[in-house]
């Protein structure tokens, strides 16, 4: 399964500025929430995670995968892109700024693990990254996911 089948329309890019890592947060599922991908009950547990662990979620430079457990209230496997455009502090104090977030919803831990490969080979694909950072469209996104 293409990551893009996952992602289906739910694309943010956000031009906010000076975002609290809870509003940060719920841009990131704002797109799921909105499609009833992913209960209320999960944000808020992305949210409680990150005030008892820190940004777990910040996996490298400019990247970030927010996700929580499916019984947090995932209705149906999805992924959402968002890219900040003016970059956000998620509080990693590694990994600087976050311009490129994919929530992750999974169902179980089993049936994501080809997404999560798919998902990885772009992390490592800094052009790809680059360009999905500086795209200005959903198109100009879409374009170069649907090669993963």
């Amino acid at each position: 399964m293409s990551i893009m089948t996952l992602i289906g329309d739910n694309i943010v890019i956000s031009t906010e500025e000076n975002l609290t890592v809870d509003a940060a947060l719920e841009i990131t599922c704002s797109k799921l929430l909105e499609h009833g991908k992913v209960q209320a009950t999960y944000l808020e547990a992305i949210k409680q995670k990150h005030q008892e662990i820190g940004a777990y979620y910040v996996l490298a430079p400019k990247i970030a995968m927010p996700h929580a457990r499916p019984e947090d209230g995932v209705n149906e496997a999805a992924l959402q892109i968002t890219v900040f455009k003016n970059g956000v502090d998620l509080e990693s104090e590694d990994n600087g700024d976050v311009y490129f977030s994919v929530t992750l919803a999974a169902m179980d831990s089993d049936s994501h693990i080809q997404t999560i490969m798919a998902l990885s080979e772009l992390f490592q694909n800094d052009d790809d990254v680059d360009a999905i950072i500086a795209s200005q469209t959903k198109e100009e996104i879409i374009r170069i996911l649907e090669r993963y």
